[in-house]
């Protein structure tokens, strides 16, 4: 790469929508970032990217990478995040292609943290680990052998729709009794009819330990060592919230294998998601 160059990264999130510049080593050059509307975020989407890159013809821009919610097709090619009710198959990578003239590439945004915290960040000495985002919705990253898994359809990993209860409980994927439809920031405040900033302790913790159940399938499956959790919702909670979803796990996961593991917060804080999102470009570069 030429000694200028560098990319275009976007992170497409519940609550806000955000844009840099991101050198090839992971530092963010430029960036900036805006609320995500309520209703179809294109037209906010679309003027933001254009910003940031026409702040920034002094970098040569070699693609665009994109984080974004899921479900969605491989690639981004149609994507239908939950946390954007207006975006069903919408076609986010050509799309953005489209309007960048960059070679784009997209991916989940838990995965793009997988990708974030295993290159710069808290698992980097890890080659078997999980990322988990726990914000609007639930999302995972899974990383064996130091390589991200896909699955067939680009979705592999997807912790928030592990079934934890018994309850009913609807989820916005149509189960029930995922562990999305518990600890996610949407599912608190329906539960609660406040922002999951004011849940109470009680709540945090049941939550944690809710993650920590979760953990314990996934370690047992998988065989990794770390789980690294990011999102708005779960740093807002803090320690009690990762002290809970510890304790948990140890009492759930009794197996010789899983122990050792540790379920940490990020280390790259609002960082993650841009420098994941600019990873996801580079793995398809080298």
């Amino acid at each position: 790469m030429l000694e200028n160059s560098a990319v275009l990264a976007v992170d497409i999130g519940g609550t806000k929508l955000a844009a840099a510049v991101v050198a090839p080593d992971g530092r963010i050059i430029r960036r900036d970032r805006i609320p995500t509307p309520a209703r179809d975020p294109w037209v906010a989407l679309s003027t933001l990217i254009k910003r940031v890159q026409a702040a920034s013809t002094e970098y040569d821009l070699i693609a665009c990478g994109v984080a974004c919610g899921g479900p969605m097709e491989r690639g981004g090619e149609r994507v239908s995040p939950l946390h954007i009710p207006g975006w069903r198959d919408f076609p986010l990578r050509e799309q953005i292609s489209e309007l960048t003239g960059l070679a784009t590439h997209v991916d989940n945004d838990a995965k793009a943290l997988a990708l974030s915290e295993g290159w710069l960040g808290a698992a980097r000495e890890h080659r078997d680990f999980l990322a988990v985002v726990v914000g609007t919705g639930v999302g995972a990253g899974l990383v064996i052998d130091a390589r991200l898994v896909d699955g067939d359809d680009g979705n592999a990993g997807h912790i928030g729709h592990l079934v934890v209860a018994d309850e009913g409980r609807p989820c916005r994927c149509g189960g029930s009794d995922c562990l999305e439809a518990f600890i996610s920031g949407v599912a608190v405040e329906l539960e609660t009819g406040r922002a999951a900033a004011y849940a109470s302790v009680g709540l945090v913790e049941r939550n944690g330990r809710l993650l920590g159940q979760a953990v314990a399938s996934i370690a047992a499956l998988c065989d990794i060592r770390r789980v690294v959790v990011g999102g708005s919702v779960a740093l807002g909670w803090g320690a009690p919230f990762f002290e809970a979803a510890n304790r948990e796990f140890e009492a759930r996961s009794r197996i010789g294998f899983t122990r050792g593991l540790e379920i940490v917060p990020v280390e790259l804080d609002d960082r993650s998601a841009l420098i994941g999102a600019a990873a996801i470009a580079l793995r398809h570069m080298v």
